[in-house]
Order: C-alpha cells, then sequence, then structure tokens
C-alpha cells in the first residue's frame, strides 16, 4: 500500500478571489477525485483557523494499492481538473510518497 499526500499553501489572491473563495473551490474540485477507480482511500483536510497563518491551508491524502495505481491516478482526468485549478491557486506544495 501507498501512501501519497499533498499539502497546499494557496495565495492570498487568486484570480480576483480571497485565499478563502479559492480554499472552498479547491476542496469542491478536489470532491471529484473520490471517484477515480484506482484511489483506495481518499481525506480531504483544511488548516484549522486559529493555527499560524504560515501553516498549509489544505492537504489530500491518498492510499494506493501500488505505485501503479498512483501513476494511473496522476495522469486521470479528474486529478488533471484538479491540478489545472490547484497548479495556479498555490503558493507553495510540498508531497511525500511512502509505503505502509
Amino acid at each position: 500500500m501507498i501512501r501519497h499526500i499533498c499539502m497546499f499553501q494557496l495565495k492570498n489572491e487568486f484570480n480576483g478571489k480571497s485565499k478563502a473563495e479559492n480554499l472552498s473551490k479547491a476542496v469542491e474540485l478536489s470532491q471529484a477525485i473520490r471517484e477515480i477507480p484506482s484511489v483506495a482511500r481518499f481525506e480531504i483536510v483544511t488548516n484549522h483557523h486559529g493555527t499560524p497563518e504560515n501553516n498549509y491551508d489544505l492537504a489530500l491524502i491518498f492510499d494506493f494499492e501500488d505505485i501503479e495505481e498512483l501513476n494511473k491516478y496522476q495522469v486521470h482526468p479528474k486529478h488533471l481538473a484538479f491540478a489545472e485549478f490547484i497548479h495556479e491557486a498555490r503558493e507553495n506544495r510540498a508531497c511525500i510518497d511512502y509505503e505502509l
């Protein structure tokens, strides 16, 4: 089993929208990822509002049966739709993949 964790810090403003508005859109777009067949487990978490501002805003936590399933996910159209938005809206990204 492979766990894939991606975290994003969003820009304070993007496309005329606030960070909070773009975070809401990112969460909404990421919901479609649940439908990708190669995803065995998926969790969306957002940073608690009372924590430091330099924390990451959004984390997506996935489990895949193996690295091949992770690679299928990477090119799936629903992942690419989310990636297109988040690539422009993010300030920073951190990612780790590890074996459970």
